[in-house]
């Protein structure tokens, strides 16, 4: 398998779990509290079709992401970079092995970053299709709002590394579609009650999904690594496993606590 499959599918797995925990942002959660279908249902809007507005303009979020990964990934295979398996793998392994250092907190409180809300006035302001796509595009960037996780620099970094630009639009755009769908999860919420029991699950999986991206960053790490040279994988193994052994005491204290 060459070098640009490996960071494909490792940069996909960072992509899904790097979606999947941007939802614990305080943007993600505020779509989660507004987007219900009691709220759209007061608005005098349908629920389902607010929803789909949501997904379609995080999809389009993702795509415009996609186009800068393009961009990125054009100059790398141009450069021709990319034709060097040891640089591009020990380049890609060290992002990798940075961002799960990050979400580790191993090098402090640096997330999150970009703390940037939307304006939620534009529920009351504008039209379904303008609120809902544009909350959902903003989303689906994953760079427009609080980034909760490495995991969204990190999968960016690993499929414009592959140099095949198309397929780093399409990672991209499935990130953005993923990050929208997220907005489902409110479909049986159809009273307070029922949000606040929501809240509740999404409030007991936030740690053993913040800790899913570090370990799916470390693992992508490791991975690359070993492709390049089974001594950087055997380091990189180390190094993830130090990592995850000096934090194990807080995180399951954190784990146990939810």
């Amino acid at each position: 398998m060459r070098i640009d499959l490996i960071l494909l599918i490792t940069g996909t797995a960072t992509a899904l779990v790097g979606a999947a925990r941007s939802t614990w942002s305080p943007c993600g959660l505020s779509m989660l509290s507004s987007i219900t279908p009691f709220g759209e249902r007061s608005r005098g809007h349908n629920y389902r079709l607010t929803a789909a507005w949501f997904v379609l303009g995080a999809t389009v979020g993702g795509a415009t992401l996609g186009l800068g990964a393009m961009a990125l990934s054009v100059l790398a295979s141009g450069s021709g970079y990319t034709r060097h398996p040891l640089a591009v793998g020990s380049i890609a392994a060290a992002a990798a092995l940075l961002g799960m250092a990050v979400d580790a907190g191993v090098l402090g409180d640096v997330l999150p970053v970009i703390r940037r809300q939307v304006d939620d006035g534009w529920l009351s302001r504008y039209r379904t299709w303008v609120y809902a796509g544009g909350f959902g595009w903003q989303i689906g960037t994953g760079v427009a709002t609080y980034v909760m996780t490495s995991a969204v620099f990190v999968f960016v970094a690993l499929v414009a590394m592959a140099g095949r630009p198309l397929d780093s639009f399409a990672v991209c755009t499935g990130f953005g579609a993923v990050r929208g769908t997220a907005v489902l999860l409110t479909s049986r919420a159809t009273d307070p009650s029922g949000l606040r029991a929501l809240h509740r699950r999404l409030d007991r999986a936030a740690e053993p999904v913040r800790w899913a991206a570090i370990a799916t960053q470390g693992a992508s790490a490791v991975v690359i690594a070993a492709y390049v040279a089974p001594i950087f994988g055997i380091a990189c193994v180390a190094l993830a496993a130090a990592t995850l052994w000096a934090l194990r005491g807080s995180a399951w204290a954190r784990i146990a606590r939810r």
